[in-house]
């Protein structure tokens, strides 16, 4: 005679639920352990009892290093999990717009309305954007007046340069001016030759 199957439902008599669960549990981390030797695979096991208490099991890797291999395999699903636990604490977002506002009625603060502060959220949103953008250019014009500045310096070393060449060749024409012979006529005096009667 076999056993008669077990409708899948809770269990109504308290006693007979936790009976039930400590065996069902025992039988659930035996079928782990066995999956483990015999797949040679890493098995980690979490149940939570009514009660909130925790049992574990975890084959020849350590439980920790098994879920941080879960949760880098699975840190999208994880984070999209979060979000819908968030989601299910706040509400829609018209049922969270619904109670700011039933809020802002009840204080009266200075009748400000729902879309008052979402178009004072938008404003500052707009103003650190243009401040942002301000800021990066100010930032070029920086960059272009010290680029001005360095090419300025270089033109007046070059015009330095050029001055005290130009200097130099002056000296030194001035000093052959002086040092030519007596009796020879410069080119830049006047010649004058006197007149035959």
């Amino acid at each position: 005679m076999g056993r008669k199957k077990l409708e899948i439902k809770r269990i109504e008599n308290k006693s007979s639920r936790q009976v039930t669960f400590s065996k069902r549990r025992n039988g659930l981390i035996e079928k782990a352990r066995q999956l483990s030797v015999l797949c040679d695979a890493s098995v980690a096991l979490l149940v939570v009892s009514a009660s909130g208490k925790l049992y574990s099991f975890s084959s020849g890797d350590n439980l920790v290093k098994i879920l941080d291999r879960y949760g880098k395999q699975h840190a999208d699903d994880l984070k999209a999990l979060d979000l819908q636990s968030k989601a299910l604490n706040y509400g829609s977002h018209h049922e969270l717009l619904e109670l700011v506002e039933s809020n802002l009625v009840e204080s009266n603060v200075n009748n400000v309305s729902v879309d008052a502060l979402v178009l004072e959220e938008h404003l500052e949103t707009a103003l650190s954007v243009t401040s942002a953008k301000k800021t990066e250019l100010m930032l070029k014009l920086v960059e272009n007046l010290k680029e001005k500045e360095k090419l300025l310096k270089e033109e007046n070393q070059v015009l330095a340069s050029q001055m005290e060449t130009n200097h130099v060749v002056g000296a030194e024409a001035d000093m052959e001016m002086e040092m030519s012979p007596v009796g020879q006529i410069s080119d830049n005096l006047p010649v004058t030759l006197p007149l035959l009667n």
